[in-house]
C-alpha cells in the first residue's frame, strides 16, 4: 500500500443587494453543527468539514479589503465552527495566502484544513500594473509554470507565505478553456501538467508534503481528461455546480469522480455573489439575461416558501454524496456568520419538490431533507 492511502474559495453589496434576499426562515437552529463527512472509503483523503471559506475576497477581488477585515472575517467564520480553508497564490497575488497564514499560524495545525494552489509562479516587479480582478495587489507578476520545478517551487513558496510545515489539499489551478490567458492554447498546458506537475504532486503527496491533489478549475473538462490520465484525488469544480447551473457536474462530472473515488469541492456556490442579490455573475458585471430571469423565478418560489435564496443554493451545493465541502467566500464577518447559519435551517421539501415542478432544477439533482 502506497504512502499516501497511509496519510489519507463577495459580500453582499449594500443594503440594495440585502433588500433583495428573503430572510432566513424561522427554522434556524443555532446548536446544529455544521455537517461533516463519513470517513472516506476509497482509500483517497476527503476532508472532513463539509462547509469551508474560500479566500477570493480576502485576496481584494473588486474591492480592497483591509487586513483587520479579513482577520476579523476568519475569526467570525472559525468561531462559527468553519475549519476549510481555501486560498491560492493567485488570490491578490499572494495576498489571501499571507492573511490566511497570519490567522492559522496561531492555531493547531490538525485542527483545520488548508488548501492551495499551483500553476502560476509570483516574482517581485514593482513595474507590473496590469488591470486585474485584484485590487490593491502587492508588486508581484505572475507566470504561468505547471512543470514539476515549478509546481515544487510553488509549493514551497505559499508554505513560506502560510507559515506553515505542510499542506492538506493543492489544486493544479486554472487550467482550463476559460482561462483568458490560454484560451485555445489550454490543452498544450494540460499536456505540460500532466508531464510536471501531476507527477510532482503524486510525489509529494507520498512524502507526506501533501494530503490530496487534483484540479481547482472552472469547467469540467480538465477534470474528465485528468481523471483518465492521471491519480487525482478531490476536484475543486467552482461555478458548475449552484442553483443557476448544475447539469454539466450533475450528468457528466459526478458519475465520472464517483466511479473513481473521487470527491468534489463546490467552489463559487454563490456564483460570485448572484445567488446573494449581487448584480455579478462568475466573477464579470455581465449577466447573461437568462440567468437574470432564472433567478427572478428562484426568489418567487424561494419568497412563497419562506426561504431565502442564499440558503437554499448553499444547502443545495451540499447535498450531492459525491460533495466533499462547499467553500462560499466572504468578506465580512457578518457575511461568514450568514452563510454558517444558512446551513443550519430545514428548508421545507415542498420548497425544493416545486423547483422540480417548474423545472428551475434538474429532476435527478439531490436536495436536503428537512428531517436531516
Amino acid at each position: 500500500m502506497s504512502t499516501r492511502r497511509q496519510i489519507l474559495t463577495s459580500a453582499l453589496a449594500g443594503a440594495a443587494a440585502a433588500a433583495l434576499a428573503p430572510r432566513l426562515t424561522a427554522a434556524t437552529d443555532d446548536e446544529r453543527p455544521l455537517p461533516r463527512n463519513e470517513p472516506s472509503t476509497s482509500g483517497r483523503y476527503r476532508p472532513r468539514e463539509r462547509f469551508g471559506l474560500g479566500g477570493v475576497a480576502i485576496g481584494n477581488a473588486f474591492r480592497p479589503t483591509t487586513d483587520a477585515m479579513s482577520e476579523a472575517t476568519m475569526r467570525a467564520a472559525w468561531d462559527g465552527g468553519v475549519r476549510h480553508f481555501d486560498t491560492s497564490p493567485w488570490y491578490g497575488l499572494g495576498l489571501s495566502e499571507r492573511r490566511f497564514g497570519q490567522f492559522l499560524h496561531a492555531q493547531a495545525r490538525d485542527s483545520f484544513v488548508i488548501s492551495t494552489k499551483v500553476g502560476r509562479l509570483l516574482k517581485p516587479d514593482e513595474t507590473f500594473k496590469k488591470p486585474l480582478l485584484w485590487k490593491d495587489y502587492p508588486p508581484f507578476r505572475y507566470e504561468y509554470d505547471y512543470s514539476a520545478a515549478g509546481t515544487r517551487r510553488s509549493i514551497e513558496d505559499s508554505l513560506n507565505r502560510l507559515g506553515l510545515g505542510r499542506l492538506d489539499i493543492v489544486y493544479i489551478h486554472d487550467l482550463s478553456p476559460d482561462n483568458a490567458d490560454m484560451g485555445a492554447e489550454w490543452t498544450s498546458y494540460f499536456d505540460v501538467a500532466m508531464k510536471g506537475a501531476a507527477k510532482e504532486l503524486t510525489k509529494m503527496r507520498d512524502e507526506g508534503v501533501i494530503r490530496a491533489w487534483g484540479f481547482g478549475v472552472n469547467t469540467i473538462e480538465p477534470c474528465l481528461r485528468a481523471l483518465k490520465e492521471s491519480d487525482p484525488d478531490i476536484f475543486l469544480s467552482a461555478t458548475q455546480y449552484s442553483l443557476i447551473h448544475h447539469e454539466d457536474d450533475l450528468h457528466t462530472l459526478f458519475p465520472a469522480c464517483e466511479e473513481r473515488g473521487v470527491s468534489i469541492v463546490v467552489g463559487a456556490p454563490l456564483n460570485s455573489g448572484f445567488l446573494a442579490g449581487v448584480d455579478r455573475y462568475n466573477y464579470s458585471e455581465d449577466l447573461p439575461e437568462k440567468f437574470v430571469k432564472k433567478r427572478a423565478k428562484l426568489r418567487e418560489v424561494a419568497g412563497r416558501h419562506g426561504v431565502d435564496l442564499r440558503t437554499a443554493a448553499l444547502q443545495f451545493c451540499a447535498a450531492p454524496k459525491v460533495v466533499s465541502s462547499v467553500i462560499p467566500g466572504a468578506r465580512s464577518p457578518e457575511q461568514a456568520r450568514q452563510n454558517i447559519a444558512s446551513m443550519k435551517v430545514r428548508i421545507p421539501d415542498d420548497f425544493w419538490a416545486e423547483l422540480k415542478h417548474e423545472k428551475l432544477i434538474a429532476a435527478d439533482a439531490p436536495t436536503p431533507k428537512a428531517a436531516s
